[in-house]
């Protein structure tokens, strides 16, 4: 992206699966309207890992974390970057979001080899969400690009611009894609990359993902056009929920109350334990909570338990009469796994399987989960990607939650962040809409 001019789309190009982007500048004194227009950043799926990167760092992607409070990177040395003074705001800032159980990679002692004289330099505490390994490094500047957009349609020129981060060593990269240099943190946090970047520009706390797609910072009302419709925007086409705030941990959670299954007969309720999804202010325990650096959603075994029979009862009740849909030895790691001839639909091209409803408090709608966002196809036959919390299973987020929504989970959705209202809107598995994201041409 960067030294690159960007060619808008032609206004009678037809893109017939296309998500869009429009937006309008905001009038000010203190910064020109270009400053203040949406950024938009190609998102990238890592085939390997499953985990999504940005594209927005001049020398390398960084992979999005939906529940990280910084942004880091791995630096050249100790001697070729700037450094943030240790007695700064921003040092204490950095300080209070020391990740509260980790591995330290080295000890502890990136930088032990600085010069002696060497003024005060902020420490950070990067940390690899994927392996829960962390590392010490200095507070730093990244130099970063995106591209404008005035109208969704056509994206502009690419605008430079600094974001705070942290040095990390090349060891804390395990199990990140290859090529990526880095973590971009992306929870409500003050040095995160959306509020790094809302607090620079003034455009609002907004930010949408489109997964795979792109990713847009900014007040952003998102389009999206289907087949045989025009262009609505978002907040009349999706439904929304609100945004719970955990006290102990920076993920984003949902105030799911209870969880369905439903297959051509009357849903089949988990049988929950009271308040088992319930998200506990005081402790930060409990809750449902999204997370871009695990593959599959996991489930506290109580939850687990409930919800698997609840899948059972359902493909028992729901299953067509010429079926012979059965329960099949589990496939690890997956415990739900089945085989027989599930029906197959002709719009969307998809098996037809049952489908899972988050019911939400406060919200418009329930989550629906759909094929693509939790069947997993294996040679045994297809399998449900929601696992179960055991040892062996990774927590991708600090804390004891509840339920963790993963990446296959939220792959194929939009999701617009409002952290001014607290809400999110999500789109369902595109697909089911006929629709789907694209980044709008260079």
């Amino acid at each position: 992206m960067p030294n690159t001019r960007v060619k808008g789309v032609h206004p009678r190009a037809t893109v017939p699966l296309l998500l869009l982007l429009s937006c309008m500048a905001v009038t000010g004194d203190q910064q020109p309207a270009s400053y203040r227009l949406p950024l938009i950043v190609p998102l990238v799926m890592d085939t390997n890992t499953s985990l999504y990167t940005i594209k927005i760092k001049n020398d390398g992607p960084l992979v999005v974390d939906l529940a990280g409070t910084l942004v880091w990177s791995t630096c050249p040395s100790a001697a070729t970057h700037s450094t943030v003074p240790c007695q700064s705001g921003t040092c204490g800032t950095v300080n209070q979001e020391q990740p509260r159980r980790c591995r330290y990679v080295d000890g502890g002692w990136f930088w032990s080899g600085r010069e002696p004289g060497t003024r005060c330099a902020c420490t950070a505490h990067p940390y690899n969400p994927v392996t829960g390994e962390c590392s010490t490094g200095d507070l730093t500047s990244f130099a970063m690009s995106a591209n404008t957009t005035s109208n969704g349609t056509n994206l502009l020129y690419p605008e430079a611009f600094a974001a705070v981060g942290a040095c990390a060593p090349q060891r804390l990269l395990a199990s990140l894609p290859a090529g990526a240099t880095g973590v971009a943190g992306f929870s409500q946090r003050p040095l995160s990359l959306p509020s790094q970047l809302a607090a620079q520009r003034s455009f609002g706390k907004k930010f949408a993902l489109c997964l795979p797609g792109f990713a847009a910072f900014g007040d952003t009302p998102v389009y999206i056009s289907r087949e045989g419709a025009s262009l609505v925007n978002y907040t009349d086409a999706f439904p929304y929920t609100p945004i719970l705030t955990n006290p102990r941990s920076p993920g984003y959670y949902l105030p799911v109350k209870g969880i369905s299954v439903w297959w051509s007969e009357p849903k089949v309720t988990a049988s929950l334990p009271a308040g088992a999804l319930d998200l506990d202010a005081r402790t930060g325990r409990g809750g449902v909570v999204l997370s871009t650096t695990t593959p599959y959603a996991i489930m506290r075994p109580d939850v687990f338990r409930a919800f698997a029979q609840a899948f059972d009862a359902a493909i028992e009740k729901g299953k067509y009469y010429w079926t012979n849909v059965k329960r099949v030895p589990a496939v690890e790691p997956f415990k739900l796994c089945y085989d027989g001839a599930f029906p197959f639909l002709k719009r969307p091209p998809t098996y037809d399987v049952p489908t899972i409803y988050l019911e939400l408090a406060g919200a418009k709608a329930d989550w629906p989960l759909f094929n693509e966002n939790y069947m997993v196809r294996t040679s045994q036959g297809m399998c449900v990607g929601i696992l179960e919390m055991e040892p062996g299973v990774g927590m991708p987020v600090d804390g004891e939650p509840a339920m963790v929504l993963g990446l296959k989970q939220l792959d194929m959705n939009m999701l617009v962040f409002d952290l001014d209202k607290m809400l999110l809107w999500f789109s369902g598995e595109l697909s089911f809409r006929v629709s789907g994201c694209r980044l709008p041409a260079f």
